[in-house]
Protein backbone atom coordinates (compact mmCIF):
# COMPACT_ATOMS: atom_id res chain seq x y z
CA UNK A 1 0.00 0.00 0.00
CA UNK A 2 1.40 3.42 -0.97
CA UNK A 3 1.86 6.19 1.55
CA UNK A 4 -1.09 8.11 0.12
CA UNK A 5 -3.33 5.07 0.35
CA UNK A 6 -2.28 4.52 3.95
CA UNK A 7 -3.25 8.07 4.79
CA UNK A 8 -6.58 7.63 3.06
CA UNK A 9 -7.17 4.36 4.91
CA UNK A 10 -6.62 6.24 8.15
CA UNK A 11 -9.28 8.75 7.09
CA UNK A 12 -11.69 5.90 6.36
CA UNK A 13 -11.12 4.26 9.74
CA UNK A 14 -11.46 7.60 11.50
CA UNK A 15 -14.71 8.35 9.72
CA UNK A 16 -16.28 4.97 10.18
CA UNK A 17 -14.82 4.65 13.68
CA UNK A 18 -15.95 1.03 13.82
CA UNK A 19 -19.44 2.54 14.10
CA UNK A 20 -18.91 3.92 17.62
CA UNK A 21 -21.01 5.16 19.31
CA UNK A 22 -24.36 6.34 17.96
CA UNK A 23 -24.21 9.66 19.75
CA UNK A 24 -20.58 10.11 18.79
CA UNK A 25 -20.69 13.83 19.39
CA UNK A 26 -22.18 13.92 22.85
CA UNK A 27 -20.94 17.18 24.28
CA UNK A 28 -19.52 15.89 27.62
CA UNK A 29 -20.85 19.06 29.20
CA UNK A 30 -22.45 19.46 32.59
CA UNK A 31 -23.93 22.59 34.08
CA UNK A 32 -23.93 23.95 37.61
CA UNK A 33 -26.22 26.78 38.69
CA UNK A 34 -25.24 28.12 42.12
CA UNK A 35 -27.78 30.16 44.09
CA UNK A 36 -26.70 31.54 47.49
CA UNK A 37 -29.30 31.70 50.25
CA UNK A 38 -29.31 33.16 53.76
CA UNK A 39 -27.15 31.55 56.44
CA UNK A 40 -24.36 30.55 54.05
CA UNK A 41 -26.58 28.01 52.34
CA UNK A 42 -26.13 27.31 48.62
CA UNK A 43 -28.49 25.47 46.27
CA UNK A 44 -26.73 23.97 43.26
CA UNK A 45 -28.55 22.61 40.20
CA UNK A 46 -26.38 20.11 38.32
CA UNK A 47 -27.53 19.29 34.78
CA UNK A 48 -26.43 16.66 32.27
CA UNK A 49 -27.38 15.43 28.86
CA UNK A 50 -28.99 12.08 29.70
CA UNK A 51 -26.67 10.14 27.37
CA UNK A 52 -23.57 11.64 29.02
CA UNK A 53 -24.88 10.80 32.47
CA UNK A 54 -25.75 7.25 31.37
CA UNK A 55 -22.21 6.68 30.15
CA UNK A 56 -20.65 7.92 33.40
CA UNK A 57 -23.13 5.95 35.48
CA UNK A 58 -22.33 2.73 33.60
CA UNK A 59 -18.59 3.30 33.97
CA UNK A 60 -18.96 3.53 37.77
CA UNK A 61 -21.40 0.64 38.35
CA UNK A 62 -18.98 -0.95 40.82
CA UNK A 63 -19.98 1.79 43.27
CA UNK A 64 -23.48 0.33 43.46
CA UNK A 65 -22.79 -3.36 42.87
CA UNK A 66 -25.08 -4.37 45.77
CA UNK A 67 -27.93 -1.98 44.92
CA UNK A 68 -31.17 -3.19 43.36
CA UNK A 69 -31.69 -0.50 40.73
CA UNK A 70 -35.06 -1.97 39.75
CA UNK A 71 -36.61 -0.90 43.07
CA UNK A 72 -38.87 2.17 42.85
CA UNK A 73 -36.81 5.36 43.09
CA UNK A 74 -33.50 3.47 43.46
CA UNK A 75 -32.04 4.62 40.15
CA UNK A 76 -32.82 8.27 40.80
CA UNK A 77 -31.38 8.02 44.30
CA UNK A 78 -28.14 6.46 43.05
CA UNK A 79 -27.76 9.11 40.37
CA UNK A 80 -28.07 11.73 43.10
CA UNK A 81 -25.42 9.97 45.19
CA UNK A 82 -23.14 9.69 42.15
CA UNK A 83 -23.19 13.46 41.71
CA UNK A 84 -23.09 14.29 45.44
CA UNK A 85 -19.83 12.31 45.77
CA UNK A 86 -18.25 14.39 43.02
CA UNK A 87 -19.34 17.93 43.82
CA UNK A 88 -18.30 19.73 46.99
CA UNK A 89 -18.23 23.16 48.58
CA UNK A 90 -15.66 24.11 51.22
CA UNK A 91 -13.78 27.01 52.77
CA UNK A 92 -10.12 27.92 52.36
CA UNK A 93 -9.08 25.60 55.21
CA UNK A 94 -10.69 22.62 53.50
CA UNK A 95 -13.65 22.38 55.87
CA UNK A 96 -16.51 20.94 53.84
CA UNK A 97 -20.07 22.21 53.71
CA UNK A 98 -22.76 19.69 54.61
CA UNK A 99 -24.49 18.44 51.47
CA UNK A 100 -27.96 17.04 50.93
CA UNK A 101 -29.71 15.77 47.80
CA UNK A 102 -32.86 17.79 47.22
CA UNK A 103 -33.90 16.25 43.91
CA UNK A 104 -32.61 13.73 41.39
CA UNK A 105 -34.23 12.73 38.13
CA UNK A 106 -35.37 14.00 34.76
CA UNK A 107 -35.09 17.72 34.09
CA UNK A 108 -38.70 18.96 33.96
CA UNK A 109 -37.73 21.52 31.31
CA UNK A 110 -35.92 19.06 29.01
CA UNK A 111 -36.80 15.40 28.65
CA UNK A 112 -33.35 14.65 27.22
CA UNK A 113 -31.57 15.89 30.34
CA UNK A 114 -31.14 14.94 33.98
CA UNK A 115 -31.22 17.36 36.89
CA UNK A 116 -29.73 16.87 40.35
CA UNK A 117 -30.35 19.55 42.97
CA UNK A 118 -27.93 19.70 45.90
CA UNK A 119 -28.18 21.83 49.04
CA UNK A 120 -24.95 22.85 50.79
CA UNK A 121 -25.07 24.18 54.33
CA UNK A 122 -21.84 26.09 54.86
CA UNK A 123 -22.80 27.45 58.30
CA UNK A 124 -19.94 25.52 59.91
CA UNK A 125 -17.34 27.11 57.63
CA UNK A 126 -15.76 30.55 57.57
CA UNK A 127 -14.48 32.96 54.97
CA UNK A 128 -14.45 32.36 51.25
CA UNK A 129 -16.38 29.44 49.82
CA UNK A 130 -14.94 27.32 47.01
CA UNK A 131 -17.01 25.29 44.56
CA UNK A 132 -15.19 22.07 43.69
CA UNK A 133 -16.33 20.03 40.67
CA UNK A 134 -12.97 18.45 39.84
CA UNK A 135 -14.15 14.91 40.62
CA UNK A 136 -17.22 15.40 38.45
CA UNK A 137 -15.08 16.63 35.58
CA UNK A 138 -12.75 13.66 36.02
CA UNK A 139 -15.76 11.37 35.62
CA UNK A 140 -16.80 13.25 32.48
CA UNK A 141 -13.42 12.54 30.90
CA UNK A 142 -10.64 14.47 29.20
CA UNK A 143 -13.13 16.46 27.09
CA UNK A 144 -15.33 17.28 30.07
CA UNK A 145 -16.62 20.82 30.59
CA UNK A 146 -18.66 22.25 33.43
CA UNK A 147 -20.50 25.52 32.77
CA UNK A 148 -21.04 27.29 36.08
CA UNK A 149 -23.58 30.06 36.58
CA UNK A 150 -23.50 32.06 39.81
CA UNK A 151 -26.73 33.90 40.58
CA UNK A 152 -27.77 36.38 43.27
CA UNK A 153 -24.26 37.56 44.12
CA UNK A 154 -22.31 40.74 43.48
CA UNK A 155 -20.02 38.88 41.10
CA UNK A 156 -22.86 36.96 39.42
CA UNK A 157 -21.92 35.56 36.04
CA UNK A 158 -20.61 32.48 34.27
CA UNK A 159 -17.43 30.51 33.77
CA UNK A 160 -16.44 27.29 32.05
CA UNK A 161 -14.45 24.79 34.11
CA UNK A 162 -12.19 22.10 32.64
CA UNK A 163 -10.71 18.95 34.26
CA UNK A 164 -7.40 20.70 34.97
CA UNK A 165 -9.00 23.74 36.66
CA UNK A 166 -8.83 24.17 40.45
CA UNK A 167 -11.85 24.69 42.70
CA UNK A 168 -13.75 27.88 41.90
CA UNK A 169 -13.36 30.79 44.31
CA UNK A 170 -16.91 32.17 44.57
CA UNK A 171 -15.66 35.53 45.86
CA UNK A 172 -13.73 36.40 42.70
CA UNK A 173 -15.11 37.89 39.47
CA UNK A 174 -16.10 35.29 36.92
CA UNK A 175 -15.22 35.47 33.24
CA UNK A 176 -15.83 38.40 30.91
CA UNK A 177 -18.05 37.98 27.87
CA UNK A 178 -14.98 37.84 25.62
CA UNK A 179 -13.33 35.13 27.73
CA UNK A 180 -16.49 33.02 27.76
CA UNK A 181 -17.01 33.50 24.01
CA UNK A 182 -13.52 32.15 23.37
CA UNK A 183 -14.37 29.01 25.35
CA UNK A 184 -17.63 28.59 23.41
CA UNK A 185 -15.67 28.95 20.18
CA UNK A 186 -13.31 26.19 21.27
CA UNK A 187 -16.33 24.08 22.26
CA UNK A 188 -17.72 24.53 18.74
CA UNK A 189 -14.43 23.43 17.17
CA UNK A 190 -14.31 20.38 19.43
CA UNK A 191 -17.92 19.50 18.69
CA UNK A 192 -17.43 19.27 14.93
CA UNK A 193 -13.97 17.69 15.09
CA UNK A 194 -15.23 14.92 17.39
CA UNK A 195 -18.66 14.68 15.72
CA UNK A 196 -17.89 11.66 13.58
CA UNK A 197 -21.35 11.55 12.06
CA UNK A 198 -21.10 15.16 10.84
CA UNK A 199 -17.62 14.42 9.48
CA UNK A 200 -18.78 11.31 7.62
CA UNK A 201 -21.51 13.43 6.04
CA UNK A 202 -18.97 16.00 4.83
CA UNK A 203 -16.48 13.37 3.63
CA UNK A 204 -19.14 11.62 1.57
CA UNK A 205 -20.15 14.88 -0.06
CA UNK A 206 -16.70 15.69 -1.44
CA UNK A 207 -15.42 12.26 -2.51
CA UNK A 208 -16.05 13.00 -6.21
CA UNK A 209 -14.76 16.60 -6.03
CA UNK A 210 -12.05 17.39 -8.57
CA UNK A 211 -12.19 21.18 -8.20
CA UNK A 212 -12.27 23.54 -5.23
CA UNK A 213 -15.25 25.68 -6.23
CA UNK A 214 -17.95 22.96 -5.87
CA UNK A 215 -16.61 22.22 -2.39
CA UNK A 216 -16.83 25.92 -1.51
CA UNK A 217 -20.49 25.86 -2.56
CA UNK A 218 -21.15 22.71 -0.52
CA UNK A 219 -19.53 24.09 2.62
CA UNK A 220 -21.24 27.48 2.20
CA UNK A 221 -24.67 25.89 1.74
CA UNK A 222 -24.13 23.67 4.76
CA UNK A 223 -22.99 26.64 6.83
CA UNK A 224 -25.97 28.82 5.93
CA UNK A 225 -28.63 26.20 6.56
CA UNK A 226 -27.22 24.74 9.77
CA UNK A 227 -26.65 28.25 11.12
CA UNK A 228 -30.35 28.98 10.66
CA UNK A 229 -31.63 25.98 12.61
CA UNK A 230 -28.83 26.23 15.18
CA UNK A 231 -29.98 29.78 15.88
CA UNK A 232 -33.68 28.88 15.94
CA UNK A 233 -33.11 26.05 18.41
CA UNK A 234 -30.64 27.90 20.63
CA UNK A 235 -33.01 30.89 20.87
CA UNK A 236 -35.92 28.53 21.70
CA UNK A 237 -37.86 29.67 18.63
CA UNK A 238 -38.21 26.22 17.08
CA UNK A 239 -36.81 22.84 18.10
CA UNK A 240 -37.17 19.17 17.22
CA UNK A 241 -36.85 16.14 19.52
CA UNK A 242 -33.20 15.13 19.74
CA UNK A 243 -34.01 11.45 19.06
CA UNK A 244 -35.64 12.43 15.75
CA UNK A 245 -32.78 14.77 14.85
CA UNK A 246 -30.11 12.15 15.54
CA UNK A 247 -31.95 9.57 13.41
CA UNK A 248 -32.35 12.05 10.55
CA UNK A 249 -28.64 12.93 10.69
CA UNK A 250 -27.82 9.23 10.30
CA UNK A 251 -30.27 9.00 7.39
CA UNK A 252 -28.60 11.98 5.70
CA UNK A 253 -25.24 10.20 5.91
CA UNK A 254 -26.70 7.12 4.22
CA UNK A 255 -28.28 9.25 1.49
CA UNK A 256 -25.14 11.18 0.47
CA UNK A 257 -22.97 8.06 0.68
CA UNK A 258 -25.32 6.02 -1.54
CA UNK A 259 -25.65 8.98 -3.91
CA UNK A 260 -21.96 8.54 -4.76
CA UNK A 261 -22.82 5.26 -6.52
CA UNK A 262 -25.17 6.84 -9.07
CA UNK A 263 -24.12 10.50 -9.32
CA UNK A 264 -20.85 12.38 -9.70
CA UNK A 265 -22.51 15.77 -10.04
CA UNK A 266 -20.58 17.54 -7.30
CA UNK A 267 -21.35 20.97 -8.81
CA UNK A 268 -25.03 20.70 -7.84
CA UNK A 269 -24.62 18.83 -4.60
CA UNK A 270 -24.91 22.02 -2.61
CA UNK A 271 -28.70 21.75 -3.00
CA UNK A 272 -28.93 18.50 -1.03
CA UNK A 273 -26.33 19.82 1.38
CA UNK A 274 -28.42 22.92 2.01
CA UNK A 275 -31.46 20.79 2.84
CA UNK A 276 -29.62 18.39 5.13
CA UNK A 277 -27.79 21.27 6.79
CA UNK A 278 -31.07 22.27 8.46
CA UNK A 279 -31.15 18.87 10.17
CA UNK A 280 -27.49 18.95 11.22
CA UNK A 281 -28.07 22.44 12.67
CA UNK A 282 -30.49 20.98 15.20
CA UNK A 283 -27.78 18.47 16.09
CA UNK A 284 -25.27 21.26 16.67
CA UNK A 285 -27.87 23.08 18.76
CA UNK A 286 -28.21 20.11 21.13
CA UNK A 287 -24.64 20.65 22.28
CA UNK A 288 -25.10 24.38 22.78
CA UNK A 289 -28.44 24.14 24.57
CA UNK A 290 -27.11 21.44 26.88
CA UNK A 291 -24.62 24.00 28.18
CA UNK A 292 -27.49 25.71 29.94
CA UNK A 293 -26.68 29.16 28.62
CA UNK A 294 -29.10 31.74 30.09
CA UNK A 295 -31.12 33.71 27.55
CA UNK A 296 -29.26 36.90 28.52
CA UNK A 297 -26.01 35.41 27.23
CA UNK A 298 -27.22 33.12 24.47
CA UNK A 299 -26.48 35.48 21.55
CA UNK A 300 -22.70 35.84 22.12
CA UNK A 301 -22.46 32.16 23.04
CA UNK A 302 -24.36 31.19 19.89
CA UNK A 303 -22.16 33.37 17.69
CA UNK A 304 -18.93 32.03 19.19
CA UNK A 305 -20.08 28.39 19.09
CA UNK A 306 -21.16 28.71 15.46
CA UNK A 307 -17.85 30.29 14.48
CA UNK A 308 -16.09 27.42 16.24
CA UNK A 309 -18.11 24.89 14.25
CA UNK A 310 -17.12 26.63 11.01
CA UNK A 311 -13.44 26.81 11.96
CA UNK A 312 -13.44 23.10 12.79
CA UNK A 313 -15.31 22.25 9.61
CA UNK A 314 -12.82 24.13 7.43
CA UNK A 315 -9.89 22.61 9.33
CA UNK A 316 -11.24 19.15 8.50
CA UNK A 317 -12.24 19.72 4.86
CA UNK A 318 -9.16 21.66 3.74
CA UNK A 319 -6.64 18.80 4.19
CA UNK A 320 -8.94 16.29 2.48
CA UNK A 321 -8.98 18.08 -0.88
CA UNK A 322 -5.19 18.11 -1.40
CA UNK A 323 -5.14 14.45 -0.39
CA UNK A 324 -7.78 13.62 -3.00
CA UNK A 325 -5.95 15.63 -5.66
CA UNK A 326 -2.67 13.97 -4.74
CA UNK A 327 -4.24 10.52 -5.10
CA UNK A 328 -5.56 11.59 -8.53
CA UNK A 329 -2.06 12.63 -9.58
CA UNK A 330 -0.75 9.19 -8.65
CA UNK A 331 -3.51 7.37 -10.55
CA UNK A 332 -3.33 9.12 -13.91
CA UNK A 333 -5.39 12.17 -13.01
CA UNK A 334 -8.66 10.23 -12.69
CA UNK A 335 -10.49 9.56 -9.47
CA UNK A 336 -10.57 5.84 -8.73
CA UNK A 337 -14.11 4.48 -8.85
CA UNK A 338 -13.15 1.65 -6.52
CA UNK A 339 -11.76 4.07 -3.93
CA UNK A 340 -14.89 6.23 -3.89
CA UNK A 341 -17.21 3.23 -3.83
CA UNK A 342 -15.37 1.51 -0.99
CA UNK A 343 -15.21 4.63 1.16
CA UNK A 344 -18.85 5.48 0.38
CA UNK A 345 -19.93 1.94 1.29
CA UNK A 346 -18.11 2.12 4.62
CA UNK A 347 -19.66 5.52 5.39
CA UNK A 348 -23.10 4.20 4.42
CA UNK A 349 -22.64 1.20 6.73
CA UNK A 350 -21.69 3.52 9.58
CA UNK A 351 -24.82 5.56 8.83
CA UNK A 352 -26.98 2.45 8.87
CA UNK A 353 -25.52 1.40 12.22
CA UNK A 354 -26.11 4.84 13.71
CA UNK A 355 -29.65 4.92 12.32
CA UNK A 356 -30.78 1.57 13.72
CA UNK A 357 -29.15 2.41 17.06
CA UNK A 358 -30.79 5.83 17.24
CA UNK A 359 -34.24 4.44 16.56
CA UNK A 360 -33.71 1.98 19.40
CA UNK A 361 -33.36 -1.28 17.48
CA UNK A 362 -30.00 -2.05 19.09
CA UNK A 363 -28.57 -0.92 22.45
CA UNK A 364 -26.79 2.45 22.54
CA UNK A 365 -23.05 2.70 22.94
CA UNK A 366 -23.04 5.83 25.06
Amino acid sequence: MTGSMKRWAAVILFCVGLAVPALAHTPDISTGKIVPNDGRVYVVDIGFLATDLERMFQETMRERADVDLSAPGALEAEIGKFVEKRVAMRDATGRACVSRIEKSGEDPTNEDSALIVLRFDCGGTSGTIFYDATKLLAAQGAKGKHLVTLEGAENAGQTMLYPSDPALDLSKPLETTAQLMWKFLLAGVEHIVTGYDHLCFLFALILWATRVWPVVKIVTAFTISHSITLSLAALNIFTLPSTLVEALIAASIIFVAVENFYSRDVDNRWRNTFFFGFIHGFGFASALTEMGVPQSGVVPALAAFNIGVEVGQIAIVLPILPLLFFIDSRTGGKRSDKLVYVVSALIALAGVYWLIERVGLIPGGA
